[in-house]
């Protein structure tokens, strides 16, 4: 059995990589996009941030990264006084999501480089395998 070659191993860990920071970008959006939700009944716990769980994993001769589950934050909640909202409890406070959203937009932002990162790991690994070819044909 030939051994792959090292760029097409590249690519593939980049790949994983890849999907990864796009599951972590989607579940911080949604984590943006709840930030000042209130729950639905008096008292009740609003949304809860979500956090993506990462882990190794084997793929095409290199080791690589999934998403292997997204697990609740359990920080707690932020409360205000508010006693005209209906989701106020019996005191008047509102529970707030355990959402920061300045920690959200740098996780996202972090999120974005990585995935910028690996892109530019399948460009390059293509261009070595193009190089490559170009200097079999001479």
């Amino acid at each position: 059995m030939a051994e792959r070659p090292i760029a097409n191993i590249a690519q593939a860990v980049a790949a994983s990589a890849l999907r990864a920071q796009q599951a972590r970008m989607r579940i911080i959006a949604e984590n943006l996009a709840n930030a000042n939700s209130t729950s639905r009944t008096p008292g009740g716990d609003p949304y809860r941030r979500q956090a993506p769980v990462f882990e190794p994993t084997k793929v095409s001769g290199g080791r690589g990264v999934k998403m292997v589950r997204v697990e609740a934050d359990q920080t707690d909640f932020r409360t205000e006084y508010d006693p005209g909202n209906p989701s106020a409890d019996a005191k008047g406070y509102v529970k707030l999501p355990n959402v920061n959203t300045l920690v959200e937009a740098l996780d996202m932002r972090e999120a974005q480089r990585a995935y910028e990162a690996n892109l530019n790991v399948i460009e390059t690994a293509r261009a070595m395998e193009m190089r490559t070819l170009d200097l079999l044909k001479k």
